[in-house]
């Protein structure tokens, strides 16, 4: 498993959460069943940064929390052949961590965490869309989380 951090909002207090990260990929694959080597990249960005990538990419001209851009859409055309499997990209806005974990009354690392695991669930074709989509992905979010790191 490979996970890239890309620092782009200049914020030394992420890199404390990449471990986290890679027990919640591993947390992940195992709860899903999905073995592979995965590759992802997480990119920490300003909210003015992630307004702008809302905005073009998904026509919403407002900053958010978190966005997934998977690079295949069905995880089941993966060739086991292949020695890497590359997800995508997740970008996190740093200013919601903080924002969140107040507003939601826990800490800046159980929100870093949640961002990604939910960004990560979107890679691996989850959604909620749809009220039963929701919910087995914010029940599957609780899951990955709780083992990881408390609320």
């Amino acid at each position: 498993m490979e996970i890239v951090i890309v620092n782009e909002a200049k914020d030394r207090s992420i890199y404390r959460y990449k471990k986290d990260y890679e027990r919640i990929l591993q947390r992940t694959s195992d709860i899903l069943n999905r073995h592979k080597d995965w590759s992802l990249s997480v990119i920490f960005v300003t909210p003015e940064q992630i307004h702008e990538i809302n905005k073009e990419y998904r026509k919403i001209d407002r900053p958010t929390d978190v966005i997934s851009f998977a690079l295949q859409d069905d995880l089941s055309d993966v060739l086991i052949e292949e020695s890497m499997c590359e997800l995508g990209d997740i970008f996190i806005n740093v200013q919601a961590i903080r924002d969140q974990a107040k507003e939601y009354g826990h800490s800046l690392r159980r929100e870093a965490c949640f961002l990604f695991c939910h960004g990560l669930l979107h890679l691996m074709g989850y959604d909620h869309m749809e009220p039963e989509e929701e919910k087995v992905m914010f029940e599957l979010q609780d899951v990955i989380l709780d083992e990881v790191v408390s609320r």
